[in-house]
């Protein structure tokens, strides 16, 4: 089962950025994420098409499970 963090922000468009980190360290501190994801803003770490990121959206942890078919 694969785990990731989405990191969800808004930019300059309105629009909906997602930044993907594999096999986040659990658990989770809320405050801890909440700080990373200003200091990405405040940095401007990141570009997007529709521009710089301008506000934190929303946080998730996304578990995948995947069972081959034996055909």
């Amino acid at each position: 089962m694969a785990k990731k963090i989405e990191l969800i922000f808004k930019n300059e468009a309105g629009k909906n950025v997602t930044i993907s980190l594999d096999s986040p360290i659990e658990p989770l501190d809320p405050a801890l994420v909440a700080h990373v994801m200003d200091q990405v803003i405040a940095q401007q770490a990141f570009v997007s098409s529709g521009g710089a990121l301008v506000s934190k959206y929303a946080a998730r942890i996304v578990e995948r499970n995947v069972s081959a078919i034996q055909i």
